[in-house]
């Protein structure tokens, strides 16, 4: 495999020469193999750094657009192919659908590398190429910020994941606090333009010092280990139940029992348990037609349902979990119904007594709502999750007072890839916890989702704790290191304290008002360089 990488990277140049565009292709496609779980960093950058030069070297505007567009199709495409994987879990649409639903999907992401290009060309036309890579962060930065929002947003992946270093190291993922995710990106192209103009120097030797410079920082530990919080304690569980069994009402004891076996019943002192998003099929909330409770437990009482979680978990204990919530409304035929679902995370207390909730804010198109449902579903389109019914968002990040057990925040399933959106910034909590259900993320999904559940609680200098269905579960301190993990396919548990948060960190202040300050800079640094020069050998 790498062989063969090897070979396409240095056929790269002759390529450049001949067809651009697909040249620019090729690099992308390199550079996502930057990501976990491949991580090859040295290739990325090496991808990178021929994709600045290959911009620099566009006659037009038109080339510019183009070839960036063509970039960041191939490497959002490969990126992102753990989305084919999801059709191979429902039964409305073919599965083979997935394999061309994930290339259409990033005609429109491109549409953001494209925009980046474009305007670097626009404003650094003519100017040497280490002027023109900085103007390129500098508009990366920007452009990779509006894809984290417009229309919803779908940042995932962010190219700064490829500086993200090992589960224990942070790699240059290190700067996060100070300069946030997105002006991460910003710095890898500006690696990347510094590696191409020491290539286009033909200082073979020299072509060295930035995979040195990068690799350095790539393998230093964590400055510090943060303490963990005294007394506080977590039982986090991941009871492995796979995505084709999820929705199977006739598996839902057994993944119950599954759940309670794996938490226990502690050893009497206080703790907080963590399930994972759909880790209890049954509706906890009262006031529901009593038809929804029967279809999903024998028994039909959401109180018998809460009290025998609070008598799984031990007096001592608090819960959260995943739960799918309804909200009731009249039906077409007049009689009460669910007209909408909630993704949510639900509190319980020994006793079975609800103390607190969140519903999911960033939900999934296509998984949790089908857009555009009356032009799509005549089509023959629906959603890649069982029911038919959308499930509509909550108000935001928040944080739950849970006591003795802390203040949680809670992000859920990808939730957690959206950068500055993960914590309530007047109410900040001791950590997030981040339960999802990954069994229909393929093999590349769950590696970066893991990754950026970590630049997250760097970003913020929050512990995260992610609960998953199937794997990766994991424990991560403030500082991106992975104190603990549960292989995928595996049931099993963690146990322990919760690491202390960090103060609150610049990004975790300032937000993405940090972002475009670093934007602005790349920007400026750019557009005066040359200036700047030429007074240096005016003087000189």
């Amino acid at each position: 495999m790498r062989e063969r990488l090897a070979a396409a990277a240095a056929a790269v140049p002759a390529l450049a020469q001949r067809r651009p565009a697909l040249a620019a292709i090729v690099l992308g496609l390199l550079a996502a193999c930057a990501y976990p779980p491949l991580h090859l960093w040295p290739l990325g950058l090496a991808a990178l750094a021929g994709f600045v030069w290959l911009i620099h070297s566009a006659g037009n505007w038109r080339r510019a657009l183009w070839w960036g567009w063509c970039f960041g199709w191939a490497h959002l495409t490969l990126a992102n192919n753990w989305i084919a994987t999801a059709f191979t879990h429902q039964a409305k649409m073919p599965e083979a659908l997935g394999w061309a639903a994930v290339p259409l999907l990033c005609i429109y992401l491109a549409i953001y590398p494209a925009l980046a290009a474009l305007a670097a060309h626009l404003l650094a036309r003519g100017r040497s190429l280490s002027a023109f890579g900085l103007v390129l962060a500098g508009t990366w930065i920007v452009t990779e910020w509006l894809r984290g929002w417009v229309f919803t947003g779908y940042p995932w992946p962010p190219l700064g994941l490829m500086l993200l270093g090992g589960w224990d190291k942070p790699g240059w993922a290190m700067v996060l606090p100070w300069v946030g995710t997105y002006a991460l990106s910003g710095l890898a192209i500006f690696f990347a333009a510094g590696t191409a103009v020491i290539a286009t120097e033909r200082r073979m030797l020299s072509l060295l010092a930035p995979f040195l410079f990068v690799g350095i920082a790539m393998h230093l530990p964590a400055l510090e280990v943060t303490p963990p919080i005294k007394g506080l304690r977590y039982t986090l569980v991941q009871p492995y139940i796979p995505q084709s069994e999820i929705n199977d009402p006739s598996k839902f004891e057994e993944q119950f029992e599954r759940l309670a076996k794996l938490t226990g019943k502690g050893d009497g002192q206080p703790r907080i348990v963590l399930w994972p998003e759909s880790g209890v099929p049954d509706y906890l909330e009262d006031g529901y037609p009593e038809r929804y409770y029967y279809a999903m437990t024998a028994n039909g009482d959401p109180d018998y349902a809460r009290r025998r979680i609070g008598a799984v978990i031990g007096p001592q204990s608090t819960l959260l979990t995943g739960v799918v919530n309804l909200n009731i409304g009249r039906m077409p035929d007049g009689r009460p119904g669910a007209v909408s679902a909630r993704n949510s995370v639900m509190a319980l207390d020994g006793s079975g007594r609800i103390l607190a909730g969140y519903d999911k804010a960033h939900l999934v198109p296509y998984g949790e709502y089908l857009p555009m449902r009356p032009i799509l579903e005549p089509l023959g389109l629906s959603r890649l999750v069982a029911g038919s019914i959308d499930y509509l968002p909550g108000p935001g990040p928040r944080t739950l007072d849970l006591g003795p057990q802390g203040k949680a925040g809670v992000m859920i399933c990808y939730e957690i890839v959206f950068s500055g959106h993960v914590a309530d910034r007047a109410n900040r909590p001791d950590y997030i916890f981040n339960p999802s259900n990954d069994g229909w993320f393929g093999t590349w999904g769950p590696p970066q989702h893991l990754a950026q559940a970590r630049m997250r609680a760097i970003e913020e200098g929050l512990p995260v704790l992610r609960s998953t269905t199937t794997g990766i579960s994991a424990v991560i301190d403030a500082d991106g290191v992975v104190r603990g993990t549960i292989a995928p396919g595996k049931a099993d548990k963690l146990e322990g304290l919760v690491p202390a948060a960090n103060p609150p960190t610049l990004f975790g202040q300032l937000g993405h008002v940090l972002t475009l300050a670093w934007a602005a800079l790349f920007l400026a640094l750019g557009l005066a360089l040359p200036r700047v020069l030429a007074l240096v050998r005016a003087r000189g």
